[in-house]
């Protein structure tokens, strides 16, 4: 979810110059930090190079002023209280990445924190207001890094022709430029740590199994990680039937010459439709959103549970939570908050609840529940808090160590009724009550001293955990089951959703299968 872009910042002559490996590019000092906006780490993937993977970007002659972000890439609009908000390219350098810097000076070697954005792998761009990262990097006295990467059919869909993951692609040529990069900025190359919400959370998992990313990050924070990753038999079918609501053949020769609006706009028909393929998709259908990376077995060999259980994040520290009531956000937002009927509760128990006993099960566990509260309770747990608490056990299986945290603070906007929702972690970590979710999670009001407390305890952890791997509280094993509890008074509890995770012992998190 985005708001439109804030007016470019007026150019500063006097700014601090850095020379790049594509050229020099001047930043602005703001409120106490440089900042550097709309810098190319790759070249615009349009043309011949559209649907290709990344290529290097086009070097510069004289000094690039990096005042301003770089065009978000092609999407469907997004929602916001209810208003369609439009996100229009104006132009096709789509793959910029921004820095806030304490210091540009390469003598200062702090850590690099990385952020890649949410949005179900279809909306997003790191010029959103929301993603204002100078508290995180004021607060942690370190170098924040932001950037943009290809969504939609762009980044996600299955093209014949084209590589899988175009997406994930950016992303790792992203932290190529930041490795390469980073250290005229006064970062740290060998200490980056990746961190992502929603989408962005998935990317992170990904990244983590992603031979092509290994070495280019050590800590890794995955905030509600969406278990939804793809067979590459169910993506190549939605990708089919993409094409079709354009017209088309899903292939690069149909698809690399129509206007990118177009395929976005299929895109997000075919979302709105995608309840009609539940006996093909399964329980993909129902999310509407179809897109997700795709366990292709090249760019994404396995799915992250797989790739932590045998090893591959045993040297990159892990970061993971979830919120309390994630699924809460999506029933407001389709208008069904309090009107969920036992009917549709009990579909959405049959659709997620593992086992040919779940929805018994489900009810035997929460025997109070209303029908609302069990269509939000096993949603939240098949989407976000089962694939979280199962990447840490990966994580340790693995030889690995993780943090666990649970977010239960409830947002005090519209009554308190959204609860820890989705999203409700992104204002709180980047300090933006009055932008994107804020606005709706905070009602547009100044937020309260226990707002702005639990927004400085989450910077404090994140940023303690880029510099030392620790973020305050202990590790996580399979024993005690430590996890922080984030409220208004933050305390270590043990196991604090024991029920859920009983229901789900023996359950494996796999790519979603074509029917």
């Amino acid at each position: 979810m985005t708001t439109s872009e804030p007016r470019p910042p007026a150019a500063d002559p006097t700014g601090p110059v850095v020379r790049t490996a594509s050229g020099a590019v001047r930043g602005r000092r703001e409120s106490g930090l440089t900042v550097f906006r709309g810098i190319p780490f790759a070249a615009p993937p349009v043309g011949e190079a559209r649907f290709a993977a990344p290529r290097p970007p086009r070097a510069w002659d004289g000094v690039r002023e990096a005042y301003a972000f770089g065009p978000p890439p092609p999407q469907e609009s997004g929602l916001l209280q209810g208003r369609t908000v439009p996100v229009t390219p104006t132009g096709d350098d789509w793959l910029t990445v921004n820095v806030w810097t304490p210091d540009p000076d390469p003598a200062a070697r702090r850590p690099v924190m990385v952020w890649l954005y949410g949005g179900a792998y279809r909306l997003g761009h790191a010029g959103s207001p929301g993603y204002d990262a100078r508290r995180i990097a004021d607060d942690g006295d370190l170098v924040v890094v932001t950037f943009n990467y290809r969504v939609g059919v762009e980044g996600f869909a299955h093209i014949e022709g084209a590589p899988a993951n175009r997406g994930l692609l950016d992303q790792v040529a992203a932290l190529e430029w930041v490795r390469d990069n980073i250290t005229a900025f006064g970062g740290d190359p060998g200490r980056v740590t990746v961190f992502g919400e929603s989408a962005g959370a998935g990317s992170v998992a990904a990244l983590l199994a992603m031979e092509r990313a290994a070495g280019l990050f050590h800590r890794a924070i995955a905030q509600s990680l969406p278990g939804t990753y793809f067979s590459d038999a169910l993506a190549r079918d939605i990708g089919a039937e993409l094409a079709a609501e354009a017209g088309l053949r899903p292939t690069v020769a149909d698809l690399s010459a129509v206007d990118p609006g177009k395929l976005a706009a299929a895109g997000q028909s075919l979302g709105m439709k995608m309840i009609r393929y539940a006996g093909r998709w399964g329980q993909a259908a129902p999310t509407v959103t179809p897109y997700a990376p795709v366990v292709d077995g090249d760019v994404l060999p396995v799915t992250p549970w797989q790739a932590l259980a045998a090893g591959a994040g045993r040297d990159v520290e892990l970061l993971t939570g979830h919120n309390r009531d994630e699924f809460r956000l999506f029933v407001a937002l389709a208008g069904r908050l309090g009107r969920i009927t036992d009917e549709q509760a009990t579909a959405a128990l049959r659709t997620y609840a593992p086992g040919p006993d779940g929805e018994r099960a489900y009810r035997a566990a929460f025997p109070g529940a209303s029908a609302g509260e069990l269509c939000e309770r096993v949603q939240t747990d098949w989407l976000f808090a089962i694939p979280t608490l199962r990447l840490a056990e990966a994580q340790l299986a693995g030889g690995g160590r993780a943090h666990l945290y649970e977010l239960t603070w409830p947002s005090p906007g519209n009554g308190g009724v959204l609860g820890a929702c989705h999203g409700l972690d992104l204002p709180l970590l980047f300090g933006t009550f009055e932008a994107d979710l804020g606005v709706l999670l905070f009602a547009g009001d100044e937020p309260t001293a226990e707002a702005k407390e639990l927004s400085s305890r989450f910077r404090a952890a994140w940023t303690s955990f880029a510099r030392t791997g620790d973020p305050g509280w202990p590790a996580y094993d399979t024993d005690s089951r430590p996890v922080m509890v984030l409220d208004a008074e933050p305390a270590v509890v043990p196991d604090p959703e024991e029920v859920s995770r009983r229901l789900w012992e023996g359950h494996e998190v796999g790519p979603l299968p074509l029917l």
